[in-house]
């Protein structure tokens, strides 16, 4: 933040400014920048300022929104007050463009989404969607409303290149409009209904290993304080009847397909397990996190309803973890986000016994399983699987080096961790790297993982999957249920290209699978009919994860102290996995690996590998691949 405010004093109309790292809007975060004018000066507008800033910083470093004050508020010792700071108004702020106001119902609905999504009251036609504040997520949150309100399919690239409502619908008149059908509820009284297409995949998978806890979600958290109980049923009750997918039955006729059936709403009664008699701390502790294990590995039938279970473990007076356990058939990552969201609401209604006060659910996810059927028909489906089958076509199998044999079924491999961190002074040179080339630090990521791939596996064509959270449309995105997709990200690290000629391929990958997302990945490994292996996952065998759902981290319940937890003893899904989160300007990952075919110290070496790799980028971010190093000092010796 230093560094933003020091090249915005360089200009010569500033006087004084500070920077902060917002968050007015759950899951927004926002740079905000707030200056004084030299006395006399004129004002800058938005785009003197960020065109001032692009000379000296890359642009994750430049703020999206820029307020100007008579003063910064100071504290007794002379600091800046940064709790005294105003929140960003929600009038236009000041840019170049002169205001103009809409003149086409097109202009008219862009420049609607944009202040509703922006808050911003006012915006004109020609104001950029960049320079009112706007960034990658706000962007597909437009597209996904463009889409809903005018049946549009606008790629995210589309509003990088026409950032202004009055570009951004010129370009929306060339593009053919998607005959897309609406996303409407759909008649209950025929009782069952379709599978979504990953439903399905996961519903195939548990009839070959029905015990298996590989796909179970759960969710730790240690709560300090007086919990009411009967509040936490009543909010857990209210989010069942709240989400039809919370109350779903998956069946199968006499022909043997699978259906799903939603059951009427039922009470939530937390299961409570009493440690409190096991009389020394660290007993009682241990205790409890057996007990957390073992019910985070009970499996669920899936035709027997009920795919939630509340745990409660009493560890003191004050004290106790709470488990909330679901399969993965019902929720994905965003989920969590909502379901942390809506319990926090439930909770607090619950304890003042008021009514809570939530927007009604247009549509339930078996509304959108029907849908996703009925569109990916014609010549939609054929575009789609157009793109894919160029793309992956002789995908290879990527063969790293195991320490055990690789077994002729995986049956819910057993997997471990290793955690390990990138400084902040390694992720800020791989921001500054992947920013230059126009690509986010997701790229800049996989990139890494990919060269570390590569090298294990002596191959340079390497395929690694990674998750989309499949919420392109606007009904779905406070929907509790299984949308989540899987995009493979194939990648030609050949040539010996330099750090940032690789990113370039990688972005170009990335943008690419993007506007294919809507192809599931269970209906592309059918189409693509890949030879099949029951030992390994088919297109890839590595994930990569990279954490930035909204409301992730949002656990908490009105006057509790509430934190998340890990539960131990969960599946591998896949040979190799590499998590990864920002965290206070650092990168902390997770290599997750299956112990059937790695020993924890090959892990913990490719874990030291991924880092060296990081530092060497980060010192010499041109170097091309070969020069780039990954083994550690003692390695090297």
């Amino acid at each position: 933040l230093g560094e933003i405010e020091n090249a915005l004093n360089t200009h010569p109309h500033i006087h004084t400014t500070t920077i902060t790292l917002r968050e007015d809007t759950p899951g927004d975060k926002r740079l905000t920048a707030y200056i004084t004018t030299t006395p006399g000066a004129t004002t800058p507008t938005t785009h003197e300022l960020r065109t001032h800033l692009q000379h000296q910083l890359p642009d994750y470093m430049i703020p999206a929104t820029y307020v100007t004050l008579d003063q910064l508020p100071l504290t007794p010792n002379g600091k800046v007050d940064t709790k005294a700071l105003p929140a960003p108004g929600t009038h236009r702020p000041h840019l170049d463009a002169t205001y103009a106001a809409p003149r086409t119902t097109a202009e008219h609905v862009v420049t609607t989404i944009w202040s509703d999504i922006l808050g911003i009251e006012t915006i004109g036609i020609h104001d950029n969607f960049f320079e009112l504040g706007g960034h990658s997520l706000l962007a597909i949150r437009v597209t996904s409303r463009l889409r809903q309100q005018l049946g549009i399919d606008v790629p995210v690239r589309t509003l990088f290149t026409s950032p202004t409502p009055a570009t951004l619908a010129a370009a929306m008149r060339e593009l053919a409009t998607a005959d897309e059908a609406p996303l409407v509820p759909v008649d209950r009284t025929e009782g069952s209904l379709p599978l979504s297409f990953a439903q399905q995949r996961l519903w195939f998978l548990d009839q070959l290993t029905p015990e298996s806890a590989e796909y179970l979600v759960p969710f730790g958290l240690r709560i300090r304080g007086e919990l009411n109980v009967g509040a936490l049923g009543a909010a857990f009750t209210a989010l069942v009847a709240r989400h039809e997918i919370l109350r779903t039955r998956f069946v199968t006729d006499d022909s043997g397909r699978p259906s799903q059936i939603v059951d009427a709403p039922w009470s939530v009664t937390p299961v409570v397990h009493d440690v409190r008699t096991v009389a020394a701390l660290e007993d009682r502790e241990r205790t409890a996190q057996e007990i957390m294990g073992a019910e985070a590995r009970r499996p669920f039938e899936l035709d027997g309803g009920r795919l939630l279970r509340v745990d409660l473990v009493r560890v003191a007076e004050d004290d106790q973890y709470l488990l909330i356990t679901l399969h993965h058939i019902v929720s994905d990552g965003w989920s969590s986000g909502i379901l942390a969201r809506e319990l926090r609401e439930h909770y607090a209604a619950a304890l003042a016994g008021r009514e809570v006060a939530l927007p009604v659910l247009t549509v339930q996810y078996a509304d959108f399983a029907v849908w996703q059927r009925e569109q990916l028909t014609g010549d939609f489906l054929d575009e789609q699987l157009a793109y894919w089958r160029e793309r992956l076509t002789g995908v290879p199998v990527l063969e790293l080096p195991t320490d055990h044999g690789r077994p002729t079924e995986r049956e819910g491999a057993a997997g471990d961790s290793v955690h390990f961190t990138l400084p902040a002074e390694v992720a800020e040179q791989l921001r500054s790297t992947a920013g230059r080339q126009g690509a986010s630090l997701f790229m800049a990521l996989l990139s890494l993982f990919q060269i570390v791939l590569a090298r294990y596996g002596r191959q340079d064509d390497i395929a690694v999957g990674t998750p989309i959270a499949g919420r392109n449309r606007a009904e779905t995105e406070d929907l509790i249920g299984f949308f989540v997709n899987t995009l493979v990200m194939r990648t030609d690290l050949s040539g010996d290209p330099t750090f940032g000629e690789l990113i370039d391929r990688v972005k170009d990958t990335a943008l690419g699978a993007y506007d294919h997302q809507d192809l599931p990945f269970e209906r592309l490994v059918d189409e693509l009919a890949p030879n099949r292996d029951l030992s390994r996952n088919p297109l890839f065998q590595t994930l990569f994860v990279f954490q930035n759902t909204p409301d992730g981290d949002a656990w908490s319940l009105p006057g509790l102290e509430v934190e998340q937890v890990g539960v131990g003893g969960q599946d591998a899904k896949f040979d190799l996995q590499l998590t990864a989160a920002e965290s206070d300007g650092e990168v902390l990952a997770a290599l997750e690996y299956r112990t059937d075919l790695f020993d924890r110290a090959r892990i913990e070496r490719m874990a030291g590998h991924l880092a060296t790799l990081a530092a060497s980028v980060a010192a010499a971010p041109d170097a091309r691949l070969s020069e780039l190093n990954m083994l550690t000092a003692r390695e090297r010796q």
